[in-house]
């Protein structure tokens, strides 16, 4: 039986918690962040079984596409949780759990 390594875009790997804790959900849109993920910092967003990775630092797209009005509500959430988002990547860095953080309203 063959692995799906912890990049690959997969509802497998999207659903298991034990590798990417819920930090936040809002408009059918989940984020994640891996427990010690490679660099640069980042998490992830899913929605409707599309992934995408997001640069903690610069709010750029790494890989994958979004419908573009959740992308622009993901982006303006991560600019918004910044701070929050590095000291997620922080913790989950280091094995520890991350606080979950507000949803956009």
């Amino acid at each position: 039986m063959s692995t799906i390594p912890h990049f690959a875009f997969s509802k497998i790997s999207i659903y298991n918690n034990n590798s990417m804790p819920l930090l936040s959900e809002f408009f059918g849109i989940k984020i994640y962040i891996y427990w010690d993920d490679h660099f640069p910092p980042h998490f992830h967003a899913e929605y409707n079984g599309i992934e995408i990775l997001v640069d903690i630092n610069s709010n750029n797209v790494i890989k994958g596409v979004f419908p573009s009005n959740k992308l622009k509500l993901i982006l303006a959430w991560a600019e918004i949780h910044h701070e929050e988002l590095l000291s997620c990547w922080e913790l989950a860095k280091n094995n520890k759990m991350p606080a979950k953080i507000d949803p956009l309203h």
